[in-house]
């Protein structure tokens, strides 16, 4: 399987680390941006925040890869 990775604020995302996701720590919608940009190769899931998956916003829209899901509020 493939890397997970979780993209959003510290507060949300920095706990998944112990269960070894990819945290990518973004609190603005630009750092959310750059992150989804420079994803690590072979992530095949994305965890995002409810703030983070507005600020992809597009992306999510045209079902690209790879596969995310959105945490709950």
């Amino acid at each position: 399987m493939g890397a997970v990775a979780a993209i959003g604020e510290r507060t949300r995302v920095a706990g998944l680390a112990l269960a070894g996701v990819v945290v990518l720590v973004a609190e603005r919608p630009e750092e959310v941006r750059r992150a989804w940009a420079e994803l690590p190769e072979g992530a095949e899931l994305v965890i995002l925040t409810p703030d983070a998956a507005r600020a992809v916003g597009r992306e999510l829209a045209e079902g690209a890869r790879p596969l995310t899901v959105v945490m709950p509020p």
